[in-house]
């Protein structure tokens, strides 16, 4: 985490997109974010301002380019990237095409992606499939399909992160609301999620449950060790 910012009750998420990232030097950086921040101001900020470049998901909230993208000749389009994890109790399958768009009605844009997630249960049969688009101001050279690829899956890794601190943490349920207290206990959330994680725990949930039944067990998560 490099930085927060508050969002108060008369603003939004997207009116603090610039003041969180103006304090960082993003040159050279791709930078990644849910659907909610594609919006044409903040890709133009971020090349023109920035010197940065973007992979944006494309939903619902821009309906033009949402259905430009969704009607781009994606059977002519070969797969160009494909990856297949098992872990967390599924098996998931992940399909990536990307094409070159001219005229796209999105700043800075030179690429679309649809990206195919197909994913069942380990002990179950049905597949459940989501299409996801996006868009990017890469060119090719620096941004191979393989690539592109690791760029949403840590995109996604990171949506997974806020899943956790709502889910686990009841963050989002949290009455602190003082001061930079708010920023400080999110910090100690991720925190303890990262130590976690480093130490080989995938079920954040089940790992504070364990260390809960006994503290003797978090020294040594820590490489604390009593003398």
């Amino acid at each position: 985490m490099l930085g927060q910012t508050d969002v108060g009750h008369a603003t939004n998420e997207i009116a603090r997109f610039r003041p969180l990232l103006d304090r960082l030097d993003l040159a050279a950086t791709v930078v990644t974010a849910d659907a909610m921040h594609t919006q044409r101001e903040h890709a133009d900020w971020l090349v023109t301002q920035k010197h940065a470049a973007y992979l944006l998901i494309v939903k619902g909230n821009q309906p033009t380019l949402h259905q430009q993208l969704k009607i781009l000749p994606w059977g002519e389009v070969p797969v160009a990237d494909e990856t297949r994890d098992r872990g967390h109790g599924r098996v998931e399958t992940r399909r990536l095409q990307v094409t070159t768009v001219a005229d796209l009605d999105f700043p800075h844009a030179t690429h679309a992606l649809r990206i195919t997630r197909r994913a069942r249960p380990l002990a179950g049969r049905r597949w459940r499939t989501m299409t996801v688009y996006a868009v990017t101001s890469l060119t090719a050279a620096p941004a191979s399909p393989a690539r592109l690829a690791d760029w949403a899956r840590g995109h996604w890794g990171i949506e997974a992160l806020h899943h956790i601190r709502d889910t686990t943490f009841a963050e989002d349920a949290s009455q602190t609301r003082t001061g930079t207290a708010p920023q400080a206990m999110a910090s100690l959330r991720i925190l303890a999620i990262g130590i976690l994680r480093a130490r080989g725990h995938r079920n954040i949930a089940a790992a504070l449950r364990r260390n809960a039944r006994d503290a003797t067990r978090v020294l040594p998560l820590l490489a604390i060790t009593s003398p």
